[in-house]
């Protein structure tokens, strides 16, 4: 038994002469969540579908737990799908929706509802199996989604954009519950999306891509912390992207100005310098950049300010019970933590 649920090989989706996908190889980890993360157009949508069997690849290999599948269409993979819409029966009730592909297989009636109703109750939705999908809450729809989807027992489950249509409050909720049932089930989970705090929020891996191939694969932290480059620094979270020059271990120059930081190795030179808008102290006076206040807002736990700067203009977020200052101020700017970006 491999330790990779899906592994791809040189993989490349071509539509004409445009590489949707552009000889991506990785291996996802078995029962783990990894996120398919980046800008519309970089070939995550694309990718999920060649897991899937929606698409077959112009060129490399695919496995999923081991098992050659680069030829075989959706049916002959053990897969399931959570789509953006849900795609729910709107004229059968619960039980109907999430049994239907159990009776598409060829199980009994009986045999396919006892599977089912066990699968709402795992899901929390128990009772609900008479209900239509119209007269349930949006969080709601999506876990029969999954029921209908974990009930075939897949190897692999895949959700494609699954909270986009839901509002932010219970967007929150339902993808604290999708990452609660993936590890409980130990599930293999591929979930794409376009939402950076989604993806941090629920990953164990975070596959950022662009342009087709892959441009930096790691934990949710890893990559807020260690980004390889402006890119993924800033599609990561904000991130003040300016240029310097690291001066040895601890020792920046940013706008004439040499500051002492927290920060990583990196070879004395000039070098573009990442820094995330909450790793900024301000103060009136002392140590630290000079800046004037350009732009001051107060969004209720924080307040976000743009300075103006020798080294250009810098975003900073900062707790709303720290003292707030107001446009026009000057104020000296302390960076917390830098982040050398690799060449």
């Amino acid at each position: 038994m491999t330790d990779a649920a899906i592994r791809f090989d040189g993989v490349t989706k071509a539509f004409g002469a445009v590489r949707a996908v552009d000889e991506v190889s990785f291996a996802l980890p078995r029962g783990a969540l990894v996120t398919l993360l980046g800008p519309s157009g970089c070939g995550k949508t694309t990718t999920l579908r060649l897991v899937a069997g929606l698409e077959l690849p112009s060129a490399g290999r695919i496995e999923i737990e081991g098992r050659d599948v680069t030829a075989l269409a959706a049916a002959e993979r053990r897969i399931a799908m959570v789509f953006q819409s849900y795609a729910l029966f709107p004229h059968m009730n619960v039980l109907e929706n999430v049994s239907y592909g159990l009776l598409v297989g060829g199980a009994r009636k009986a045999s396919a509802e006892a599977e089912a109703l066990a699968m709402l109750k795992t899901l929390g939705l128990e009772g609900l199996g008479q209900r239509l999908p119209s007269e349930l809450s949006g969080g709601q729809q999506q876990r029969v989604a999954v029921a209908r989807a974990l009930v075939l027992r897949p190897q692999v489950l895949l959700f494609d954009e699954p909270l986009s249509n839901l509002d932010a409050r219970l967007r929150r909720r339902v993808r604290e519950d999708i990452r609660d049932l993936q590890r409980r089930l130990g599930l293999s989970v591929v979930y794409v999306t376009h939402d950076q705090q989604e993806a941090l929020a629920v990953s164990d891996l975070v596959c950022v891509m662009r342009a087709g191939r892959i441009a930096q694969m790691g934990t949710p932290n890893a990559l807020y912390e260690d980004p390889a480059d402006a890119f993924i620094a800033d599609f990561m979270g904000e991130a003040n992207v300016l240029a310097g020059e690291v001066l040895g271990p601890g020792r920046v120059a940013l706008g004439g100005v040499e500051l002492a930081t927290a920060m990583r190795d990196h070879p004395p030179g000039p070098a573009q310098l990442a820094v995330r808008p909450e790793a900024v102290t301000l103060a009136p006076d002392g140590e630290g950049l000079p800046g004037r206040i350009g732009r001051a807002a107060f969004l209720g736990q924080t307040r976000e300010y743009e300075i103006e700067t020798p080294a250009g203009t810098i975003f900073v977020v900062t707790p709303a019970a720290v003292h707030a200052f107001a446009p026009g101020e000057a104020v000296r700017c302390r960076l917390d933590r830098v982040i050398p970006l690799r060449s």
